[in-house]
């Protein structure tokens, strides 16, 4: 994805045969996504107890097997109002969105799904 983002004029995201989207990959990712993205790892266990604590800290919030991802235009409030929260995260790291965040939004699945 990130060189389909680099080389790519324009692109078409598929899910099971049928076209679900299309454009420039920038424009993709400011349609379907944030400007950045939030990724929160809890040790094990944690995770799945963590039941409605990250509402309201983004625009949205995927929970990945080995990670959360909170997409939101200020991953570093994000991650500072999760703190405020009570929430210790083992690793935090705020990124800008990527095309793979625009294929989970559309698909509902990673891409080694």
């Amino acid at each position: 994805m990130d060189e389909a983002e680099q080389l790519c004029d324009r692109l078409v995201v598929m899910d099971k045969a049928r076209i679900v989207a299309e454009g420039s990959p920038r424009a993709l990712i400011e349609r379907y996504s944030t400007r950045e993205v939030l990724e929160l790892r809890f040790p094990v266990g944690v995770q799945e107890t963590l039941d409605g604590q990250l509402d309201g800290l983004g625009d949205r919030v995927e929970q990945l097997p080995d990670r959360i991802l909170v997409y939101t235009a200020d991953g570093e409030s994000a991650a500072v109002a999760a703190h405020e929260r009570g929430l210790r995260p083992e690793t935090v790291l705020v990124r800008r969105s990527s095309l793979e965040d625009v294929f989970l939004r559309l698909t509902g699945r990673t891409l080694v799904e």
